[in-house]
């Protein structure tokens, strides 16, 4: 007689003790990388409007930094999955660490020569190590201990991208908007000193020997006969799971919502809170990142009682609401709104990166691949928002985040589903 199957998703480590003591370290050693990418984050939206200033361009040209940034996640994503997946995890996040480096380093010619198009250039480089490190320390994590929990560890984790998130925009608006902000030597110390710390991390990995995570095959039990149940493989192609599809759909539309606040945020404010100059106007994208940083926490607490998908669902919903309240345009209280968007924001990306990799087995590091790729919605829609800007208003162009955060909200309430 036929029973229901029964779906789980596996892996296994060199190490002989899978129990959650044997990964603590590690789980900590890759959750300092999510802070790095997080720093390098946090200074790219404070880098859109100094150059703007300094290099005289306009907000349109200046959102080509988003697109050298992300686009990079979407040309390197799928390469790094394919290096891990030969070498593993450890040699994928050494190779980002050293491209991090090298694009940081970058900076320094790229300043003196005054030009934006090598600063392009250096930040792609820079990029694309970023790449490699996601695509290698998300999945990593979620598979770090239980299955059941995979989301939460990887909300916590990525605190520590919140973290670094807030402190981007303190060190740029205190360097890039202080004294002698008229010219780029304080970019040239910043990434010179990051480059310095990204390497030194580099030389750390090299010298401590991680756990190597063997992600099995999906099995599925299915009770056949009266004799018992039977376990079959199920060789299931990786575009034939269909909250996997959904999940980088609506990872590129929410990374293009992030992208898109941040891009423009400190010329929102500026233009509809009079009065406000560029530094304070990048102290509160600092405290946008903390609401942004606790947000990350308060939802990890919650998802102890309140199904992932439920919370990333009603947090979509709510910037909904907020974005249409900036478009309003209304003085302070649409700044507000739009700070408090970054709250609502904290949860998204690590509920959406586990829930579409829930259950892939062997797919596990392919599918990582490809939700990074989706990374590259953040280099599409700040272009898009620069164009609105010039053509409507600054105001006008935060509609595009909020029909974002409507995919988002439709895969928290039925795209997850398995």
């Amino acid at each position: 007689m036929a029973g229901g199957a029964v779906s789980n998703s596996t892996y296994a480590s060199t190490k002989a003790d899978n129990s959650s003591g044997s990964y603590l370290f590690p789980f900590i050693l890759v959750t300092s990388l999510f802070f790095l990418w997080g720093l390098a984050y946090g200074l790219l939206d404070v880098l859109n409007k100094h150059f703007q200033v300094v290099l005289n361009i306009t907000p349109k040209r200046s959102t080509l930094l988003q697109g050298a940034y992300f686009g990079a996640y979407f040309i390197m994503a799928l390469p790094a999955g394919m290096f891990m997946k030969k070498f593993g995890y450890k040699k994928g996040i050494i190779l980002g660490l050293l491209l991090y480096a090298a694009g940081a380093f970058l900076f320094y010619p790229s300043a003196r020569a005054l030009s934006f198009d090598f600063f392009l250039v250096s930040l792609f480089i820079l990029a694309c190590g970023l790449a490699c490190l996601e695509t290698a320390a998300n999945p990593y994590v979620t598979v770090l201990g239980a299955r059941e929990t995979s989301e939460q560890r990887l909300n916590l984790s990525q605190c520590f991208n919140g973290l670094g998130s807030f402190l981007g925009p303190v060190i740029g608006g205190a360097l890039f908007f202080g004294q002698g902000s008229e010219d780029l030597s304080s970019v040239q110390v910043t990434y010179l000193v990051i480059g310095c710390v990204v390497l030194l991390i580099a030389a750390f990995f090299y010298k401590t020997k991680l756990p190597e995570i063997q992600e099995a095959e999906e099995v599925i039990a299915d009770e056949t006969d009266l004799l018992g149940s039977i376990t079959i493989k199920e060789d299931k192609p990786l575009f034939a799971h269909r909250h996997f599809v959904l999940g980088v759909v609506a990872q590129f539309f929410y990374v293009a919502a992030q992208v898109g606040v941040g891009a423009l945020f400190i010329n929102y404010v500026t233009e509809y809170w009079q009065g406000t100059s560029n530094a304070k106007a990048a102290y509160l994208l600092s405290a946008a990142m903390v609401l942004f940083l606790v947000g990350r926490f308060v939802g990890t607490a919650l998802m102890r009682t309140i199904a992932p998908n439920k919370l990333l669902a009603v947090y979509a919903l709510i910037n909904v609401v907020l974005c249409a309240f900036v478009m309003m345009g209304s003085g302070a209280p649409s700044v507000y709104a739009l700070i408090a968007v970054f709250f609502f924001m904290s949860i998204m990306f690590p509920t959406i990166f586990a829930l579409g990799v829930k259950g892939l087995g062997k797919h596990t590091k392919e599918g990582a691949s490809f939700q990074i790729m989706s990374i590259v919605g953040g280099a599409c829609v700040p272009y898009l928002m620069g164009v609105l800007t010039e053509w409507k208003s600054v105001a006008a162009a935060y509609s595009i985040p909020l029909f974002c955060f409507m995919i988002v909200f439709y895969y928290g309430w039925k795209g997850y589903r398995r």
